[in-house]
């Protein structure tokens, strides 16, 4: 077996960039990936579909022909997984919707990716990327005028292919136990909960955050670095830079410079001032040989020449039929035992028509017969050691966790977890606080293992391995361990072993200097990369756990920040001749052009999201007369001018009432949060939490109709379950002895 999704057969209807990507993950891993397409080809013309179609098969039907009609049903009925993401009712019309196409097949696994839910009052809302993402506000203004600013990362788009690739193969792991198939929704709108993070929580801050000097810096050569010291490996740069008396005066004490506003100033002026005195690459190269954390702002460009970028596999080139050679993404999920590959190129429109039509007659799925089996959770009885730290490794501890899994934290007694990030991401889960650098410790961990079938770790390479809890040391104790990692920038390569957060992921491949633009590199509005790895992480664990159930072979899975960060930029993170880097960038950005960017209104700012095609209807709107005989600037400035006359929900009813994209631009996450529909749906939660109170935090935003996610309870007090994990160990005798000696701690201090 090449990938863990050998022999499983999918039909991708999708358009634009949500479906396609999901199908293009499924592909990577082995999946025979049937890409349907209208006549003329997809939607949206892009150079991205040879990255997003690479590996499939193609045939192009009209779905308002009878006979093309009849040949999709035919198709659907040799699948296992179907993906479409139209607007909620679209299939249904055509006669290929859930419900008559999972009747029909009940092995089926359906997968919808709308931009809002069925049941979303927005539901018949044209949902484009942008639409979509001024709903949840991720344009929210960040400046005192109220402009918003427009990020080309199609961060809706990418997360509804994050959990829309989890819960297909989830399903599919479910179908082996069962035969039976589901329905799956995941609307983008939905998915970008996901991004929530502490800024948006009322639970305390972790103390010491905040303050430092650190972040982007310009050096010598106008070049900008970004400098993030999240580990104590600083203090290594600090002497290698000669400043260890600036560290005395206190300049580098996070608690310190929140505290003392002027102190946090004149920090800030020493190091941006240090920071002049060397090109940008020699501070990179100073700093990560310190084992810091420091990175070049690059631009895409650079990165995809990047020699580590080509190391590690995370850029790759194919030889594509239309553009020749061309650089693009790489795997996101890797598998030791399943490895996946980019089997070919994107394929000729209709390529394998003929083939296609004679397997539709030859290929038939073995149907289930009998009632619905009791809605039951996709991991129901497996057991997940989560060793992992901040953001990306729980993220995936958390997502097994909703789908079933007993997932226990692991955290060590002396830091415990961090308060902001800990209610958010370690929901659904048990706690304790372990000391693994102690042999009592690891003891506990050996015992703990035994029946365990997942342990996912997110530290530097080779730090467990120190420890003995590396992969060949657990997998010589527990054979069929599914053994998950997850760093900064890749497990292969001259950077593997470089630490680094969200923020390095940025700068290294691009994020921060297109967001920034000509000014100070910036980052994007959400903590994009960390929370994208950790679903990314759950999706390489699921296709390990589908193997395993066919075949009894564990095996070690790996992805990183990096990754991600090329999957979420996958629009534009393709080079070969005459390629142009046109994306819109900076600060001042509001779109992507007059028919598709924010505008403002007399009362606040809307998105609007046209296609040239719509120009006749848009003319037809009242106060938008003569609007279809222009065209580029002449066509924004005058849309400027006519929508500034009247207030937002004026323009957004009557853009609707025409069918045409339109939304206000949300200017606050916390209102999004506070929605009465999303608190109903559970995507915004408000949950009492030991000694803080109510907390609010989001809710999973993937539905699926027989083995529905589950928030869990809210995040426990660290280490408040230790006693009750011990003595499932069979350590309970030793509790208070443990607790003594330091080995286990209740919420980072010891137990009394």
């Amino acid at each position: 077996m090449t990938g863990a999704l050998d022999g499983i057969r999918v039909i991708d209807f999708g358009q634009y960039i949500a479906g396609p990507l999901t199908g293009m993950f499924l592909a990577d891993q082995g999946a025979d990936v049937i890409r349907v397409d209208p006549p003329g080809g997809p939607r949206w013309d892009t150079p991205a579909n040879a990255t997003w179609n690479r590996g499939k098969r193609s045939i192009v039907l009209d779905l308002k022909a009878a006979g093309d009609l009849e040949t999709a049903r035919r198709l659907i009925a040799t699948a296992d997984v179907v993906i479409e993401n139209f607007r909620p009712g679209v299939m249904e019309r055509l006669g290929l919707g859930a419900q008559a196409m999972t009747s029909a097949n009940p092995r089926l696994i359906y997968c919808s990716m709308p931009g809002f839910a069925s049941d979303d009052p927005r539901a018949g809302v044209p949902a484009w990327e942008g639409v979509v993402s001024a709903a949840f506000s991720t344009y929210r203004p960040r400046t005192r005028e109220g402009r918003p600013t427009y990020t080309p990362v199609p961060i809706a788009s990418s997360y509804a292919a994050f959990q829309a690739a989890v819960s297909i193969v989830m399903s599919l792991l479910v179908r082996e136990r069962d035969g039976l198939g589901q329905r799956i929704e995941v609307p983008l709108f939905d998915a970008m909960f996901a991004t929530v993070g502490a800024q948006v929580l009322n639970a305390p801050a972790a103390d010491g955050a905040g303050g430092g000097p650190w972040g982007p810096l310009l050096c010598k050569d106008g070049r900008w670095v970004y400098v993030q010291h999240g580990n104590q490996n600083y203090r290594d740069f600090v002497r290698a830079a000669g400043l260890e008396s600036w560290e005395a005066e206190g300049l580098f004490d996070r608690a310190r410079l929140a505290r003392e506003p002027e102190l946090a100033t004149e920090a800030r002026r020493r190091v941006a001032e240090l920071f002049k005195t060397r090109a940008a690459r020699e501070w990179e190269d100073l700093i990560s040989a310190a084992g810091s954390e420091c990175s070049v702002c690059y631009t895409s460009a650079e990165w995809l020449a990047h020699p580590h970028a080509h190391e590690s596999a995370m850029v790759i080139q194919v030889s594509d039929p239309r553009y020749g050679a061309m650089l693009q993404p790489g795997l996101n999920a890797r598998m030791s035992a399943t490895p996946g590959a980019v089997r070919g190129p994107a394929p000729q429109l209709d390529a394998d028509r003929i083939a296609l039509f004679a397997e539709a007659d030859a290929r038939r799925p073995v149907i289930a017969g009998g009632a619905m089996a009791a809605r039951r959770s996709a991991l129901e009885g497996l057991k997940v050691l989560d060793l992992t730290i901040v953001l990306a490794g729980p993220t995936c501890g958390r997502t097994l966790a909703e789908f079933g899994a007993d997932v226990i934290k692991i955290d060590n007694p002396v830091r415990g977890s961090t308060v902001s990030f800990h209610n958010t991401i370690n929901r659904g889960k048990r706690s304790i606080l372990l000391d693994l650098k102690s042999q009592e410790g690891r003891d506990v961990f050996w015992r703990l293992l035994e029946d365990t079938d997942v342990v996912v770790q997110n530290y530097r390479k080779g730090k467990l391995d120190r420890l003995g809890l590396g992969y060949d040391d657990v997998r010589k104790r527990k054979p069929d361990i599914v053994y998950a990692s997850m760093n900064a920038y890749g497990h292969v390569g001259s950077w593997a072993d470089r630490p680094g957060h969200e923020q390095l992921a940025q700068a290294a491949t691009g994020m921060q200097e297109r967001f920034g633009g000509d000014g100070t590199p910036t980052l994007q509005p959400h903590a994009v990369n960390d929370y994208g790895t950790g679903y990314m992480g759950a999706f390489a664990v699921a296709l390990a756990l589908f193997h395993r159930q066919r075949t009894g072979q564990g095996q070690h899975v790996d992805t990183s920040l990096a990754y991600t960060a090329l999957t979420l930029q996958s629009p534009f993170m393709q080079d070969y001749a005459g390629k142009t880097w046109d994306e819109p960038r900076g600060q001042d950005a509001l779109g992507e052009g007059p028919l598709y960017r924010a505008y403002a209104a007399s009362d606040g700012w809307l998105f609007l999201a046209a296609r040239h095609s719509d120009l006749p209807r848009l003319a037809k709107i009242e106060g938008l007369a003569s609007m279809g005989e222009l065209e580029g600037d002449d066509l924004g400035h005058a849309l400027e001018e006519r929508l500034a006359t009247e207030s937002v929900d004026t323009w957004v009813a009557r853009l609707l009432a025409e069918d045409i994209g339109a939304h206000r631009v949300s200017r606050s996450q916390r209102a999004v949060m506070d929605d009465p529909w999303v608190r109903e749906h559970g995507l915004s939660m408000t949950r009492e939490h030991d000694e803080i109170g109510p907390v609010v935090t989001s809710g999973p935003g993937a539905r699926l109709s027989r083995t529905p996610l589950h928030a869990g309870r809210p995040a426990p007090k660290p280490g408040a379950d230790a006693r009750e994990i011990l003595e499932e160990a069979g350590f309970g005798d030793r509790y208070v002895e443990l607790v003594e000696r330091g080995i286990v701690r209740m919420d980072g201090v010891a137990a009394g």
